[in-house]
This record gives C-alpha cells, structure tokens and sequence, in this order.
C-alpha cells in the first residue's frame, strides 16, 4: 500500500484496507544504525501505509531523523513520515527543517509539540521565537509544503491534560487546523482506545486514530514509560507477565501474546490498522503478524 505525495493519508488509512505501520528511532552507533536498517529490510515486504522515524527531545537527532528519513524515501519502497516537534526550536527553524524534509523527498510529518527536556510531566516553557502547540505546527506545515500531516493521540489523556474531554478537545482542534490521522500512544486496554475514539467522534470529527502497540518484552521498561506519559499497565497484565519473572524468554512470550490479544480486539472493534513502536527491532513486530495471520 502506497502513498504518493499527494495521496492522503487519511483517504489510505480510511479507505477499508487496515493500516500497518512501524515506528524507528534515530539510533546512537554505527551497530545500532545496522540494526535499524536490518529492521527496516525485514518489514518493508509488508508494505507498511508508513513508517515513522522519532525526533530526540529538545531536536538532540534532529539531523539524524531528516537524514534517515530521506535514506528511506531514496533507496527504500517505504513512504517515511518524519517527526517534528516545537521544542527548541525557533519558528525559523521549523520552517528550515519542513523544507529540508521536502528538499529529502520527505512529505509526510508528524506534528508534535514534544516533552519538555525533564519529561512530559514537567512545566511547558515555550522556545522564545518558537510554538507553544502543536497545533501550531500543524497550521505551520500546511503552509510551507505539500505536507501530509499526522498527530499524536492519548487514549488515558495527555499527563497534562486537566481532562479526558479536554484532551479530547485538543486532538479535535488538530484535525480542525490540517491534520490528517492521529496515532495513539501505547496502551493496555482495548477499551481506553475506543473511549477516546469515541470522545473525538462526538466532537464532529472523523479522522482515523491508529492505536499505537508497543509489546511488553521488559516490564520494568514498560511500567517505566508507562508513568512517563500517563499509560496504566493493568494489574492484570502485571500479573501476566510477573508469573514469568526470571525468565525473559517466558516474559517476552508472554509479552507478546498480550500484544496479540490486544491488536485482535482493536481489529474487531473496528480500529483502521495499528502502528507498532518496533523499538528498532522486527522480531516481536513479525511475530504478532504471525499470529494475527498478516502475510507478504
């Protein structure tokens, strides 16, 4: 499934076929871009709608984010969406990188406003000269480029959100200001996405929500992230994956199949594809393809 430059993602994602999609990271050496690549070899045969490169907090690999991604336009059958987010960055400066991106063939970018440098529970300070929302940037990558633009979506509420209506509100002003599809960050239960699906719906806007997948191979990595922003892991998944401790092939087994549940339940209750967070890795992505019967 492909998408050209001027194709909507939307009209992809919304247009019946389910969307698969992978999330990669700028990685730090030389083994860990090998890995990456590796990575990237192994799920380009299942022609994912997009795959997404992140983008360090405060921009620390903003060159190596428009750098990767413009690798994967050039020599891969992949269509790259880069992120982007407000922090640290000047206006100027967002608009010089939206046109580094198009210069790199690049047209697809996720629009984030970004954690502050001490987390996403930390006080937001603006960049003087830069954006204080993403919605902002929305606005601004509609106006530089033939840009097709994603967000980001939280089906527990953003940490700062005063709300789950807020939050809501806040991802309806998103589409309203050019984007496109929102994807979601990791969560545990079927039922905290379709909440948010349904808050967002209830606001007039139709715009798809990918759930975002991240299997628990490390529970203590997981419950980590999952209090950086705001995502549970339910006492049941703990105890799932507690009665493996102390074997990391059985925790990672079982992280997995957790992850297969999930997706299968997303899928039937009507969710437009998933997007996985590979972690610069294919082997649990392929495994719960697997499971879920997705072919080449």
């Amino acid at each position: 499934m492909e998408s050209g430059r001027g194709r909507s993602m939307a009209d992809l994602i919304g247009g019946g076929e389910r969307s698969f999609s992978f999330e990669f990271f700028p990685p730090k050496d030389a083994a860990g871009e090998e890995q990456l690549w590796r990575a990237i070899s192994d799920l380009e045969p299942y022609r994912p709608t997009f795959v997404s490169v992140t983008y360090g907090a405060g921009g620390s690999t903003r060159d190596s984010t428009v750098r990767i991604t413009g690798r994967i336009a050039r020599e891969t059958s992949l269509t790259p969406m880069a992120h982007l987010t407000c922090v640290g960055h000047t206006r100027a400066e967002l608009e010089t990188i939206l046109d580094r991106y198009a210069e790199a063939g690049v047209h697809h970018v996720m629009a984030l406003r970004g954690d502050p440098s001490d987390g996403p529970r930390a006080p937001w300070t603006p960049t003087t000269g830069g954006l204080t929302y993403a919605t902002e940037l929305v606005e601004l990558a509609r106006s530089r480029g033939d840009f097709r633009i994603g967000v980001a979506a939280f089906p527990e509420g953003h940490p700062t959100a005063a709300s789950l209506d807020a939050d809501a509100d806040v991802l309806a002003a998103k589409a309203r200001a050019g984007a496109e599809f929102a994807v979601t960050q990791m969560f545990f239960r079927a039922e905290d996405y379709f909440g948010l699906v349904e808050r967002v719906r209830a606001r007039g806007v139709d715009l798809p929500i990918l759930p975002g997948i991240m299997p628990i191979l490390n529970l203590s990595a997981i419950r980590r992230q999952g209090e950086l922003i705001g995502a549970d892991v339910p006492a049941s998944v703990v105890g799932r994956i507690a009665a493996h401790d102390g074997d990391p092939a059985a925790v990672r087994n079982e992280g997995v199949k957790i992850a297969v549940e999930l997706c299968e339940e997303l899928l039937a209750g009507g969710a437009p594809g998933l997007h996985f967070y590979t972690l610069n890795r294919s082997r649990a992505t392929l495994e719960i393809f697997e499971a879920l019967n997705v072919t080449v």
